[in-house]
């Protein structure tokens, strides 16, 4: 049960990174698609009716592993408990720069909060980028299964590391390109006009920057971890993942030429997943890799209780078929392009 767990758990950060990380990307280029205020309320406005909403499953996943994997939660959230703390302030901040923007109409502030909206989208995507090359790299674990982090230290991969070093800085400027492409996607396929026209133009960019740091980043993580490379040596089917990866990157450039935006966002969604779940597969069966590869938390070593894993898998099944179900409603009734109104904030048709 507890590899069905690991999976699980899996699935929901790969859903909340498609959902949740198109809008992270709409922010972090919000100022460089949207030059009047109109165009700003119209790169609002493809996001405004889901934001939030695909925040949830970062939410769930949280509860997850709380539930599925105590020894992990209680052992990651205290070791970095202070990234934490920023990413949770700069979650705060861009959830009210995009309320304060929709409700307060302010020649003086709208400014500041287009401003937050940008930065703390931008700095959210490193952060989120950084954290998971720290779960790659691995963490200063003691006997006890604990652990401290500073924000950064020397910036090296030595035993002493911190939140920053070179890797997870790397791996964050990955992160943020990224979901700048996947955000560009977006932002195309649900406006019209010149933010469209500026969206495609900066994905097309972004395209070149994820093709050479993919590259670039896996090569360095075979080094980090190596038992990344070992696992696909070990069991070659997990090949097809980082394949779907590549296919997905691939499947962009290809459908951006075609001039198919639903087809093209959706092989950035089949890059990200393929990405995300290689790295799941290459850490396995570690939850939490340790600098002192004796000392990492293990699948095993970090799960619940069996009975509960088992009842719970239960209560998951119907849960995600809620939210499967909300989720599908909510994008098809706000499907279609958005329209900015010279009278009101957006609405979709």
């Amino acid at each position: 049960m507890g590899t069905v767990w690991f999976c699980l758990v899996a699935v929901m950060i790969a859903m909340y990174v498609l959902l949740d990380g198109f809008d992270l990307g709409a922010g972090a280029i919000h100022l460089l698609v949207a030059k009047t205020d109109s165009e700003r309320r119209q790169v609002l406005a493809s996001i405004g009716p889901v934001w939030d909403g695909n925040e949830v499953w970062l939410l769930a996943t949280g509860g997850t592993l709380y539930f599925a994997f105590p020894a992990l939660y209680a052992s990651g959230f205290s070791g970095f408990y202070l990234p934490l703390m920023m990413v949770l302030w700069l979650l705060i901040l861009r959830g009210a720069s995009i309320e304060f923007r929709n409700h307060v109409k302010s020649a003086v502030w709208d400014p500041l909060w287009d401003f937050l909206f940008c930065a703390s989208s931008l700095l959210l995507a490193v952060f989120f980028g950084a954290a998971l090359a720290n779960v790659v790299r691995g963490v200063p674990l003691d006997p006890s299964g604990y652990f401290f982090e500073p924000l950064w230290t020397n910036f090296r991969l030595g035993e002493e590391t911190g939140i920053l070093d070179w890797y997870t800085i790397l791996v964050g400027v990955l992160a943020l390109l990224a979901l700048v492409m996947h955000g560009a996607l977006w932002v195309q396929l649900k406006t019209s006009g010149a933010v469209a026209e500026r969206a495609k133009r900066l994905c097309g960019h972004a395209w070149w920057g994820v093709v050479a740091l993919t590259a670039i980043v896996t090569a360095v993580t075979f080094q980090v971890q190596p038992q990344v490379k070992e696992n696909f040596l070990t069991w070659p089917l997990g090949l097809v993942l980082p394949l779907v990866a590549v296919a997905g990157l691939a499947g962009v450039a290809f459908e951006l030429r075609k001039h198919d935006e639903r087809k093209a966002f959706f092989a950035s969604c089949a890059y990200l997943a393929g990405m995300l779940t290689s790295v799941v597969f290459g850490v396995y069966p570690m939850v939490l890799p340790a600098r002192n590869p004796a000392y990492s938390l293990t699948v095993n070593g970090a799960k619940a209780g069996a009975y509960g894993l088992k009842v719970g898998v239960i209560w998951w099944t119907v849960g995600m078929i809620l939210a499967a179900g909300y989720f599908t409603y909510l994008y098809r009734s706000f499907a279609g392009k958005v329209e900015v109104q010279t009278d009101s904030n957006a609405h979709e048709d």
